[in-house]
């Protein structure tokens, strides 16, 4: 009788463990949105532009390696020289289910703060746009600068980042050319 007893016991502990396994939460899988974060996995060599006012043009080379974490969020590894230093930056991008916009981190060896960027993706252009807020040096407060990001083909990504305030012509162009 004690082991019938035992016997029910265990199965009803099973049981209600099994029951509250499956009332559990499914995690979030990814989707069509992480498809846009899966192509920019890999090693990327960078010709860097940059439009200085009062500077005149200047250009660099990077090299950016982007891994994906859990099908999720893009980690990305940014390597160059700017104006005769070694410069690091580090990023995290992702799809925000809630803001249905592709949200971001980024934080740099020239940055005292983590800079915070929203992005919208229009698959008929091809092209994401969104903002970057971040320190601005002029004021000690924040500024919104836009970006602009496009993928000509498999191979090459071209990224704009505008001035803050706006403006037409691009601060800073990326070229990107993924290694093979």
């Amino acid at each position: 009788m004690r082991a019938a007893a035992c016997s029910v016991a265990i199965l009803a502990l099973a049981l209600g463990l099994a029951a509250a396994a499956q009332a559990q939460p499914m995690l979030p899988q990814p989707g069509a949105e992480h498809e846009i974060l899966k192509r920019d996995v890999g090693v990327w060599d960078a010709t860097v532009e940059m439009n200085a006012p009062g500077a005149g043009p200047m250009t660099m080379e990077a090299v950016e390696t982007n891994t994906l974490m859990g099908g999720r969020w893009l980690i990305s590894n940014y390597e160059s020289d700017m104006m005769g230093q070694p410069f690091e930056g580090r990023g995290i991008t992702g799809w925000d289910p809630t803001k249905k916009a592709y949200v971001g981190v980024w934080a740099d060896t020239m940055s005292a703060e983590i800079t915070h960027a929203e992005s919208t993706y229009d698959r008929e252009t091809d092209t994401m746009t969104g903002w970057l807020e971040m320190p601005d040096p002029m004021t000690g407060g924040k500024s919104k600068a836009k970006t602009e990001a496009t993928w000509p083909d498999e191979s090459t990504r071209i990224v704009k980042f505008y001035p803050p305030g706006g403006g037409d012509a691009p601060m800073m162009t990326f070229t990107y050319k993924k290694r093979e």
